[in-house]
């Protein structure tokens, strides 16, 4: 399978130039907790890709006399970010055999966020995944036989060798990525766009994130996943997923939004409790994060809303909602919720439409 992935070294080189992507982070329902192999998933999940959270990267690239080691700079909004670079270069090592001419040139990385860095909302899926785009614009310059649909696909198993979430990107509105048997085209190797019916409501739905804590994760995700090898409850909570993944079928059809709410907080706490019970445990919810939820699940309660909040790997808080609710949510964070969020920050946003070619 990852063979239709391998692009023979070009004969011909191209001149100097660069390209620029955009692409966002995404927000699980049914979440990813483990893997195998490289970057492969444990379980399958699906995915609302964002608007307004993204990453924008521009690659310049000159042609350079080939040498055994990569040659890249990474700058992060405009300064340069040389913490950045081992990851870069274990991408690179991850998918030399897909881009074989990666040697060949001198790159320049200039990639800047809509929203904090390290801060659970996912950058590594959008910068990676932005990443992979523009790597994907120069393979389509050696092969401009590309079909828009390959370069998705292969975007997308290319962002996947440098995070595991980037896989959802790619594509806008829901994404499945993980095989699933009861999902037709489901793989493991990249995301795909949900195949089946989708209540129009699910169309245009919002999340809002709440700024908990803007800092660093004290537990980063790779090393997360790596406990979740021996993990006791590893096999029930990917069974969970797996159950969850047939569930939410049924909901995004018809529009079942109290079905909606229980599976994605019930999925959102389910990852939070593998951390707890992980050796070593950790905790990245905070204190403020339990506020909220608490607060939310009483609004809910006393106004019949369909509100419902999911979490990534960190403290901040998604809050997931129907469009026609927008107004009175954003009352009710205003008026309960801010208090909460480090320097009273959210970010507003809602389902987007993928990466897009910005130049």
């Amino acid at each position: 399978m990852v063979q239709e992935f391998v692009f023979p070294q070009p004969k011909e080189s191209l001149t100097e130039g660069k390209v620029t992507w955009e692409s966002p982070s995404n927000i699980a329902l049914v979440k990813y907790w483990g893997k195998y192999g490289e970057q492969l998933p444990k379980n399958p999940s699906v995915s609302f890709t964002l608007n307004n959270c993204k990453t924008t990267t521009t690659l310049e690239y000159r042609p350079i006399t080939r040498t055994e080691n990569f040659s890249f700079e990474v700058l992060l909004e405009e300064e340069k970010a040389p913490s950045f670079e081992p990851k870069i270069k274990k991408f690179f090592e991850r998918i030399e055999t897909y881009v074989p001419f990666l040697k060949d040139y001198h790159f320049t990385i200039k990639t800047s966020n809509s929203f904090p860095h390290s801060s659970g909302i996912a950058s590594s899926a959008s910068g990676m995944s932005a990443l992979a785009c523009c790597l994907m614009s120069l393979e389509q310059q050696f092969n401009p036989e590309v079909s828009s649909a390959y370069f998705k696909k292969k975007a997308s198993f290319l962002a996947r060798l440098g995070s595991g979430s980037a896989a959802r990107s790619i594509e806008g509105g829901l994404v499945v990525w993980g095989e699933h048997q009861k999902i037709e085209n489901s793989s493991n190797l990249f995301g795909t766009a949900y195949p089946y019916r989708v209540h129009p409501i699910f169309k245009t739905y919002q999340d809002t994130i709440l700024l908990v804590d803007k800092g660093e994760k004290t537990v980063s995700s790779t090393v997360g996943h790596g406990l979740m090898h021996d993990h006791p409850y590893a096999e029930a909570r990917f069974q969970q997923a797996f159950n969850n993944l047939v569930k939410i079928q049924t909901i995004l059809e018809f529009g079942d939004l109290d079905a909606f709410i229980n599976l994605v907080e019930s999925e959102a706490l389910a990852l939070h409790a593998v951390m707890l019970t992980s050796n070593p445990y950790y905790i990245l919810m905070k204190p403020n994060s339990i506020h909220i939820i608490n607060k939310i699940w009483k609004y809910r309660n006393e106004s019949g809303s369909k509100l419902c909040f999911t979490l990534d790997a960190g403290a901040n808080v998604h809050l997931l909602y129907p469009e026609a609710e927008k107004t009175e949510i954003l009352d009710f964070i205003k008026n309960q919720l801010v208090a909460h969020c480090q320097n009273a920050q959210y970010i507003c946003d809602n389902v987007g439409t993928g990466a897009k070619q910005l130049a």
